[in-house]
């Protein structure tokens, strides 16, 4: 459709104004009209490609759940004492159901940074080849079963530990984050910080620590660094309990914080 000539939309004396002026109208609004209806069409045949579509919660958990069990299956986890016999069992967790992910080509399960494969812990995944570079934790619960001191009967604290009182059975290391005793012969004689009720593994916090000298006591101080060690003795100045610094007076005057490691003696590492 074209417009009118511009000699028909001008006002004549011999013609009445405004039916030129209402056929000029008419005349643009159709050209105008006539151009958004092609621009319609044009948009309405172009092909539009299609949105990636997330995937379904159950095929996402699958395929993250075979790459966990992947990973997990290289992993070598055991005690701080290697010398005992252990096993590991593995129990995964789950997902949010209502997690969607978008599709992903290469997924990568890896060991958060600072993670340790003991007791409660997590997976991380990540999508490395996709539409979306999303990332996901796994929840994984490592556990580690060993041999441990457990109490034969239920034990009150303060009470002079016997042999009697103890004995060995298997138990999940990682259950507490106190280690567990391995060794029944390191608990004789000494007394428990709390009730241990029968068959429960005693751990290390549960039981009260050995005070190896008194203050004024003279104690024998084994000063070790790279590739020496030297020996000096030292007067006490305050209690030596197991696991915690004790001040000691050397024999020069010099005041030292020393571990206690037995009777009467301690340790200065430099």
């Amino acid at each position: 459709m074209s417009a009118l000539p511009r000699s028909a939309c001008s006002t004549s004396a011999s013609s009445s104004w405004w039916r030129v002026s209402l056929a000029c109208w008419l005349s643009r609004a159709a050209l105008a009209g006539a151009w958004s209806l092609a621009l319609v069409c044009v948009a309405w045949a172009t092909p539009q490609a299609p949105a990636p579509q997330a995937t379904a919660p159950q095929e996402t958990a699958a395929a993250l759940q075979s790459e966990v069990n992947a990973l997990l299956a290289q992993q070598r986890v055991a005690p701080a004492d290697k010398r005992l016999p252990w096993r590991v069992s593995f129990e995964l967790g789950e997902l949010d159901p209502r997690l969607r992910l978008a599709p992903c080509a290469r997924i990568k399960a890896y060991l958060p940074q600072g993670a340790r494969l003991w007791g409660r812990t997590r997976v991380g995944l990540r999508c490395e080849q996709g539409s979306v570079h999303w990332n996901v934790f796994w929840p994984v619960t490592v556990r580690v079963w060993a041999p441990a001191v457990v109490a034969a009967a239920a034990l009150r604290p303060g009470e002079p530990l016997t042999a009697g009182d103890l004995s060995l059975a298997e138990v999940d290391l990682t259950a507490r984050p106190a280690p567990a005793v391995t060794q029944p012969e390191s608990l004789i004689g000494r007394s428990l910080s709390r009730a241990v009720e029968a068959g429960q593994a005693i751990r290390a916090d549960d039981v009260k620590p050995r005070r190896w000298f008194s203050p004024g006591d003279t104690v024998t101080v084994n000063l070790m660094g790279q590739g020496f060690r030297v020996q000096a003795e030292g007067r006490a100045m305050a209690p030596g309990d197991e696991g915690q610094c004790a001040r000691i007076r050397a024999e020069n005057g010099k005041m030292l914080c020393a571990m206690p490691v037995g009777e009467r003696a301690a340790e200065l590492r430099l």
